[in-house]
């Protein structure tokens, strides 16, 4: 008997490029940009869009629109041509410190806030202070009286636990601690856990291993979502080792664009980002949005995207950036189902008859 790999036969998909995907790069993205994308990547069938983050602008100035982007986002009128049900959609925003939460907790009374929020731990504690400035104990209070005024104005909260598979600042971590770190999450309020490889750290192996795992300590797969970056070029076998343990939400940015805030924002030097953990910052990123989309449908999983639409944002993108991106479907599209005859070398059919060959015979 042949053994086969176990897929889900339908997967989530998120798409983060507006948020992940420009934070990492050096020239702000304008907000009518921001907008496009997020009306596209809608339109294409994505419910789920991570668009802003609610941090300190002058540390994260591409960011800056995060109010005009989400007011714009919510109004648009390409939308509301296409009938898109808004009860379906869900924007989320990152707000890693209080200041941030608070800030999305008054978009949302003022009609326009996100529907969810994300905050982050790291395991290693270095990585953690870092990225926020906190102790592990002191976050962890801190999240938690984030979540509770978070959910009372009616938003989300997505918990992420970061350095899983290792950290770029203290090296290898124990992924029983990533496991300690989402039961954690949920049991202080919230609503699902992003687990994330935020340096390409991760290896298929260990993937596996970890999610299976997760789905013995929490096994509904509604509450986990799988985050890859590929600055080794792993990300695509990590997401394919994911689906094998059962997880089946995952998300990406289009031509894998993403990372660590960028330190530069057009010919300004940003403060408070600190310095790259790679020498090429173009060479990491995330997962490919396109290639994953791609290989899951021809691998027969449903994924509720228009192929062909994302595979046009991935060709825009490229002119947006200003740079050839890491995407391979855009360039090589998708499995070809029929015959290219154009590629056909004459003379086989006569070739066969002369042989005493019969049509369609392979042995002798």
């Amino acid at each position: 008997m042949v053994a086969l790999m176990k897929f889900p036969k339908k997967v989530r998909l998120g798409d983060i490029t507006i948020r992940d995907g420009f934070q990492h790069e050096e020239k702000f993205i304008s907000t009518d940009a921001k907008v496009y994308y997020a009306e596209e990547l809608i339109l294409a069938g994505f419910k789920r869009i991570e668009v802003t983050n609610f941090g300190n602008p002058q540390r994260m100035p591409q960011f800056k629109d995060a109010d005009e982007l989400l007011k714009r986002i919510r109004n648009s009128d390409k939308l509301k041509c296409a009938g898109i049900n808004w009860n379906e959609i869900e924007l989320t925003a990152v707000t890693i410190r209080e200041q941030a939460v608070d800030r999305a907790i008054e978009a949302k009374k003022r009609g326009y806030g996100p529907d969810r929020i994300l905050m982050m731990v790291s395991t290693d504690e270095e990585h953690h202070y870092a990225n926020s400035g906190t102790t592990l104990p002191e976050y962890w209070k801190e999240a938690e009286r984030c979540i509770k005024k978070a959910t009372d104005a009616g938003i989300k909260v997505c918990g992420t636990v970061s350095t899983i598979w290792g950290s770029p600042i203290s090296g290898p971590t124990r992924l029983e601690e990533a496991v300690n770190f989402s039961k954690y999450w949920l049991e202080i309020g919230a609503s699902d856990i992003e687990h994330a490889d935020h340096d390409g750290s991760a290896t298929p192996d260990q993937v596996y291993r970890y999610f299976s795992m997760i789905l013995d300590a929490i096994p509904n797969t509604d509450l986990h979502i799988a985050h890859f970056h590929d600055s080794r070029g792993w990300g695509l076998a990590n997401v394919l080792a994911a689906l094998n343990a059962g997880i089946d939400i995952f998300e990406g940015t289009i031509g894998g664009i993403g990372g660590q805030p960028a330190n530069f924002i057009n010919d300004t030097p940003v403060t408070g980002t600190g310095a790259y953990y790679y020498k090429n910052p173009n060479a990491v990123g995330l997962v490919t949005i396109e290639d994953m989309v791609v290989m899951m449908d021809e691998m027969g999983i449903e994924t509720g995207i228009d192929v062909n639409r994302i595979l046009e944002l991935g060709t825009l993108m490229e002119k947006t950036i200003g740079r050839r991106l890491r995407s391979y479907a855009i360039l090589n599209g998708r499995i070809p189902k029929s015959p290219r005859l154009e590629f056909k070398r004459k003379g086989l059919e006569e070739k066969k008859q002369q042989l005493g060959e019969k049509p369609g015979q392979k042995f002798p």
